[in-house]
């Protein structure tokens, strides 16, 4: 039976790993205020400007599945922490940074630290006691959206009314801080695959396959998607990963095991991830734009940069609220029945934002639906992933399943990207999206939910014939 002081540790660790994730999730949304001003800023153009934005991107997908691994190899811990200092640097360099040089190696660091989420979730697994561990695997999943949904507005007003330095000394004292915390509240749970070698050939074949293809996916649209460096780098992308792949078939320590990951169960989990990185994303995109085009357009709604945010924060504070519910779903019925309970929510939230589109609070409300839903079906993933897979693979397998949904996120962003440049009026010289174009894109949203759902539904039952959830491996008398 744990003690009342086994207890509190268990919850510190739990908010130490929920604010970590939350941490490295606000890096990715940080400079998002600052993008029309950056050129400015840095001296540079506008398309140099944005590898600010990809560069993270990139960083974060080659970092993920590698820490994952790493977490296995070397303990949890270990790596937690290590991904912290690049979070730190990373944020001093922006913070001193005059050009457009400096400031992309700053963001590219601070990108390593999404390495935290996968990593934080598949500890979960060794330090909370079972009755803890689906709310708590939920929180942390979700805090990939928690802190895209806090970031934003508190960086709008940090940009509004303080200088820019201001958002990255803050992210450097905070990341100093969730290091510290992690260093103190985080136990030192031993290496599940001590003694296995770390795969550098294949860790080096998928970043390079990463690299090429979210590289293409990102840059299409500016590029030209029939562009000989678009189609080289897609071309790049596929030969990389075949490669990548014939080797992590044949290696003794795979990076990834393509065995583990070709089992339906985790395989069809990995592919709706896809799915509903790119539905999430939809409203991410359309919200912000909507909220601040001017009224005069007869469908933008003329919010300020800052009050932007703060209609959008109450649907970063609903995915905080209905993480935990989720666990509680996933603990009676089963990580597949929220999966597929969350995006039917995802789906219902589109539908409302058809009907709520022209003033803020429908959007505010379309928003909390939406963000409802991707709290509980990311809660859910990795709660399929680690009740499928073994305890060596766990932290490579949230990895690989975190990276499933960032390359959804990324095409997400490409597509409805394409709809908006397309689909454009023009008011007073100035271009902007259309209301089809936001009504389209939301219905892409809807649209790519709902082959989420379809695929949600394909996901093999456990074979064991056991309730699905994931079993807590470490004893009860050792857990915090």
């Amino acid at each position: 039976m744990d003690s009342p002081r086994s207890g509190t540790r268990s919850t510190s660790a739990i908010a130490t790993l929920a604010a970590a994730g939350t941490t490295a999730a606000i890096m990715q949304t940080l400079v998002t205020p600052l993008l029309p001003t950056l050129p400015s800023i840095l001296n540079t153009t506008a398309s140099n400007s944005n590898w600010v934005i990809t560069v993270t991107l990139l960083a974060a997908a080659v970092c993920v599945p590698v820490t994952g691994r790493l977490g296995d190899i070397l303990g949890k811990k270990r790596v937690l922490l290590a991904c912290a200092v690049p979070l730190a640097v990373g944020s001093v360099i922006c913070a001193l940074a005059t050009s457009v040089g400096p400031m992309i190696v700053g963001r590219g660091l601070q990108g390593l630290g999404m390495g935290m989420v996968p990593l934080g979730i598949a500890l979960l697994r060794d330090i909370v006691p079972q009755g803890e561990l689906s709310s708590s695997i939920a929180l942390v999943s979700a805090s990939m959206g928690i802190g895209g949904g806090l970031g934003l507005p508190l960086a709008a007003a940090v940009a509004q009314y303080a200088d820019w330095q201001v958002l990255f000394w803050g992210s450097a004292v905070l990341a100093v801080v969730i290091g510290l915390l992690i260093w103190k509240l985080i136990p030192d749970v031993p290496p599940a695959a001590r003694g296995q070698r770390f795969d550098v050939q294949g860790a080096i074949l998928l970043a390079i396959g990463l690299v090429c293809l979210l590289l293409a996916v990102s840059k299409g649209a500016t590029w030209g998607w029939t562009s000989g460096t678009i189609l080289g780098l897609f071309a790049g992308a596929v030969v990389a990963l075949l490669v990548w792949g014939f080797w992590e078939l044949r290696t003794l320590d795979p990076l990834i095991d393509l065995r583990t990951t070709a089992r339906p169960r985790v395989l069809t989990t990995n592919i709706a991830s896809i799915f509903v990185g790119t539905g999430m994303y939809a409203s991410m995109l359309v919200f912000p734009q909507l909220l601040q085009l001017p009224e005069a357009t007869g469908y933008g709604l003329g919010q300020s940069m800052l009050a932007a945010g703060l209609w959008m924060l109450p649907g970063g504070l609903t995915m905080m609220l209905v993480s935990p519910i989720g666990g509680k779903l996933t603990d009676t019925r089963g990580p597949k029945f929220t999966l597929v309970s969350g995006i039917a929510v995802l789906i219902a939230g589109y539908v409302l934002s058809q009907l709520l589109f022209g003033s803020a609070w429908g959007v505010m409300v379309s928003l909390m639906v939406i963000n409802g839903g991707v709290a509980l079906a990311y809660g859910a993933m990795p709660a399929l992933i680690m009740s499928s897979v073994p305890l060596t693979e766990t932290a490579a397998a949230n990895g690989f399943n975190t990276l499933m949904r960032s390359l959804g996120t990324s095409v997400g962003a490409a597509v409805v990207g394409a709809v908006l440049a397309q689909m454009t009026i023009t008011m007073g010289g100035h271009v902007m999206a259309s209301e089809a174009g936001f009504r389209i894109s939301l219905l892409i949203g809807a649209g790519v939910s709902l082959a989420a759902l379809m695929l949600a539904t394909l996901i093999p039952r456990s074979t064991t014939g056991r309730p699905e959830v994931v079993v807590s491996t470490a004893p009860a008398a050792s857990r915090v």
